[in-house]
């Protein structure tokens, strides 16, 4: 008989319930653990092909997390449902996602081929308002929201780190 459990790659704490957190494993699931009960998990969630690279979950509401993986997408997920409620396609592994300090529907996350995405769901349910390439020979790794000024933060697999200032109309 063979075993194989995959090695996990990012994990998450809730706000709404610090026992509770989300692990995302390099074979594409995500699982929902407690500090409580440690010989299984709580809820298993499909819905990535490829390894699992970060999930985050929604400071505004606490029901909801976010995941990316390199198959491509990033995913929205409500924590009672198996499946993801919206998936956007961004045609690179996506290495980070994250969710905006000012506003519940707004995220961002970065792809391999060097570009931040920009999401707005308010504004727009199937396209990020705004993509932007930022490095050309390196894949974004990271990305993270200053907490009081406009600006983003990404960081690439060579060691770089580039902060970027949104443009007015993404600073509601």
């Amino acid at each position: 008989q063979i075993s194989r459990n995959a090695s996990a790659l990012t994990l998450d704490f809730s706000s709404r319930d610090s026992n509770v957190y989300l692990v995302g494993t390099e074979d594409g699931l995500i699982h929902q653990c407690s500090c409580s009960y440690n010989e299984q998990y709580l809820h298993t969630y499909t819905g990535h092909t490829g390894p699992v690279n970060r999930i985050r979950w929604c400071p505004y509401v606490t029901n909801v997390f976010a995941s990316c993986s390199a198959d491509w997408t990033v995913k929205l997920w409500s924590h009672n449902l198996a499946s993801p409620i919206m998936s956007f396609d961004l045609g690179n592994a996506v290495g980070d996602v994250t969710w905006s300090p000012y506003s519940s529907t707004v995220f961002a996350a970065v792809t391999s081929d060097g570009k931040v995405h920009i999401f707005d769901l308010a504004e727009n349910k199937h396209e990020p308002l705004c993509e932007q390439k930022v490095v050309k020979r390196a894949k974004l790794t990271h990305v993270n929201f200053n907490q009081v000024e406009p600006i983003i933060i990404v960081g690439d697999d060579r060691g770089g780190v580039n902060s970027l200032k949104l443009s007015p109309n993404l600073r509601k």
